[in-house]
C-alpha cells in the first residue's frame, strides 16, 4: 500500500526486454533507497513494483507484460523520469489517500494551463471509469494522490499545487502525455454498492 505522496523522481537508466517481461533499472534519488531489500514494493509512476536487488540507488524491476499494456510504463524510454514512492509502514504518515499500486487505466492530458507555479491540467477520463469521478474525489495520478476538480461529459481538471509541481513529473508534463490512473477505491465500493441496491429495488 502506498499513500500517494511521491517523495521524488528516478531516471530510466537501463530497459532490458526479455522474452516475457522487461527490466528496467531506475536511478533513484539520494537516500530513497535506504533500508531498502529485495522484495520491498516501490510504487513506479503509480505502479506497484517489486525491488529484485535492494540497498542501491540503481533500482532494477521486472515487468510483465500485461502491467506495460496497461500503464504508461510502455511509453518510457532511456532517461525518462518517472515517479517514485517507498510502501507505507506503520509509522507512515497518511498525508494523501490509500493508494494500491493497481492502475485502472490510462487518461490522456488534454489540456495544460501553465501558471507562474501552479498547472491546471485537463485529462480525459477513460469511458470504463466515468462514473468514478466526482467533484472534491480522490484520485491517483501517476501515483500523486490529487482532489478532482471539475467534472465534464469525458474529462476533469486537476490543480496543482507549487510543491506537486517541483518535486514529481508534472513539472514537464506535456499535452498529449498518458497518466496512469487509479480510482480511489472507497469511491468504487460506494457506486457499485448503490447500482447493487437500485438493480434490486427494480428487481
Amino acid at each position: 500500500m502506498f499513500t500517494g505522496i511521491v517523495i521524488g523522481k528516478g531516471q530510466i537508466q537501463k530497459i532490458i526486454f526479455n522474452k516475457d517481461y522487461t527490466t528496467i533499472i531506475i536511478k533513484a534519488p539520494k537516500g530513497f533507497s535506504k533500508n531498502l531489500s529485495k522484495g520491498a514494493s516501490v510504487a513506479v509512476n503509480g505502479v506497484c513494483l517489486t525491488v529484485k536487488k535492494g540497498k542501491t540507488d540503481n533500482l532494477e524491476f521486472d515487468v510483465i507484460q500485461e502491467t506495460l499494456d496497461k500503464t504508461n510504463l510502455k511509453n518510457i524510454t532511456r532517461l525518462s523520469m518517472v515517479n517514485l514512492e517507498r510502501s507505507m509502514t506503520a509509522k507512515t504518515e497518511i498525508g494523501g489517500h490509500f493508494v494500491s499500486g493497481h492502475i485502472h487505466g490510462t487518461g490522456e492530458v488534454l489540456k495544460i494551463i501553465d501558471r507562474k507555479d501552479t498547472k491546471d491540467l485537463q485529462i480525459k477520463i477513460p469511458s470504463s471509469l466515468r462514473e468514478y469521478f466526482f467533484y472534491k474525489g480522490y484520485v491517483a495520478l501517476n501515483g500523486c494522490s490529487l482532489t478532482i476538480g471539475k467534472v465534464l461529459k469525458s474529462s476533469f481538471y486537476i490543480h496543482l499545487i507549487p510543491e506537486t509541481v517541483s518535486i514529481t513529473t508534472f513539472k514537464d508534463i506535456k499535452k498529449g502525455d498518458s497518466i496512469n490512473i487509479e480510482v480511489e477505491q472507497t469511491t468504487i465500493n460506494t457506486v457499485e454498492t448503490v447500482k447493487r441496491v437500485m438493480l434490486e429495488k427494480k428487481a
